[in-house]
């Protein structure tokens, strides 16, 4: 039987064994993961993405140097293959070279464009590198693909938070609560977060009064609590609205408060 070129489809059979590859690697059952890859190359020895996921599981098992051979080899037998790319960039990612990690994810996004588990590594490593617009765009097609995820949303307020743009952050996060109907007893704490959120771009934006406005007009009517403080700076919504009422809304948010709030969501960028 003739072995397909690295770049061709597997078989049935094969195709649910690398299924099987990915499934151990992402539940860092790794001896199972190689052993599954090993099948499918005895068959099958220059099938690039199976050479690719097995080099990113033996990354994980301390054989860096045979992880980046057999990655490379991969990539070298299916260079049209996102998955590729992508395993490429996660290895760079695992050794802190974000730029070349980055370099990967883009090749991968140039062959599918619309992957949003790459998307969002991308986004990752952008906001670490401080590539603000870059991580506004690549928020921005994420939104587009998935305009239905909460995090999408806020995400891609939080990134023209951080390029500067507040009243487009603002407006964001309004058309995000336009989307909602009542708010569910079990989603009111996280309710309460993203309206201290709003309030602390507002306050950023040089419209205290419209944050001081929010946080009182949603305490009065009983919707959310903010109880919440940040990690940096100790900043809060009902401190927002104690120091408003003694008359000092200047620097009632400044950077540390951003920084904190960078901090909180950072988990869902």
């Amino acid at each position: 039987m003739a072995t397909p070129q690295g770049n061709q489809p597997l078989p049935s059979k094969e195709s649910a064994l690398f299924r099987q590859v990915v499934k151990f690697y992402e539940s860092k059952q790794y001896k199972k993961a190689i052993k599954a890859a090993d099948q499918i190359l005895k068959k099958f020895p220059d099938h690039g993405e199976t050479l690719a996921m097995k080099g990113l599981t033996l990354n994980y098992m301390d054989k860096k140097e045979e992880a980046y051979d057999l990655v490379r080899k991969g990539l070298r037998a299916d260079l049209r293959s996102h998955v590729c790319w992508h395993v490429y960039g996660l290895l760079y990612r695992s050794d802190n070279n974000h730029l070349e990690a980055i370099k990967c994810y883009m090749n991968a996004l140039r062959i599918d464009r619309d992957n949003a588990q790459i998307l969002r590594d991308l986004a990752m490593l952008q906001i670490q590198m401080r590539d603000i617009p870059g991580f506004v765009d690549t928020r921005y097609r994420l939104l587009q693909l998935r305009s239905n995820n909460r995090n999408n949303w806020i995400s891609f307020a939080i990134a023209h938070h951080l390029d500067g743009n507040y009243e487009l952050a603002v407006q964001i996060l309004t058309a995000y609560e336009s989307t909602l109907d009542e708010i569910p007893p079990s989603e009111a704490y996280e309710h309460s977060e993203l309206l201290a959120y709003k309030a602390l771009v507002l306050a950023e934006g040089q419209q205290q009064q419209a944050a001081l406005d929010l946080l009182d007009h949603q305490q009065v009517r009983g919707r959310a609590r903010f109880i919440s403080t940040t990690t940096h700076g100790g900043w809060g919504g009902q401190r927002l609205i104690e120091r408003g009422r003694r008359g000092s809304t200047s620097n009632i948010a400044g950077p540390a408060a951003s920084e904190g709030w960078g901090v909180r969501v950072s988990g869902i960028c």
